[in-house]
């Protein structure tokens, strides 16, 4: 690796069914296994996921003291959190999504702001939108 800046703020998430967020995050969103930590039942400790710069940590539901704290979507009656993720080919996302059979909560479109995007939830129902946006770009 080089000396690129890499993300420096990694939101991190708790699955009730962890391997099979961590398999869906990377065949539905393009997401790469950079580190898994797997606990002896086969939880997971601790998971790195990455896509272009950014990266999300990620682990299993638990209930310690730092675990109690987070709550899924069905816990709480409704979003808990949300990401925008940057692709350059929205189209094939889409198609992935729906292929996998994801709920789409708002249908692909094109914004005034320029970017073509929808978005959609994951099997535990934290939303995720996707899309051409790249911020860093759209204020240079």
């Amino acid at each position: 690796m080089g000396n690129e800046l890499k993300s420096t703020i990694m939101p991190a998430l708790r699955y009730k069914d962890a391997p099979a967020a961590i398999e869906w995050l990377c065949n539905v969103l393009g997401c790469t296994k950079h580190a898994a930590y797997v606990n002896e039942d086969g939880t997971i400790a601790h998971a790195e996921l990455a896509l272009g710069g950014g990266m999300i940590m990620l682990g299993s539901a638990k209930d310690d003291v730092h675990g109690k704290r987070f709550k899924s979507p069905g816990e709480v009656g409704g979003e808990t959190r949300s990401a925008y993720v940057v692709v350059a080919d929205t189209d094939a996302v889409y198609a992935k999504a729906h292929a996998a059979g994801a709920v789409i909560l708002r249908e692909i479109q094109n914004t005034d702001y320029g970017s073509r995007e929808f978005t959609l939830l994951d099997p535990e129902g934290h939303s995720w939108s996707v899309g051409t946006y790249d911020p860093w770009k759209a204020h240079e």
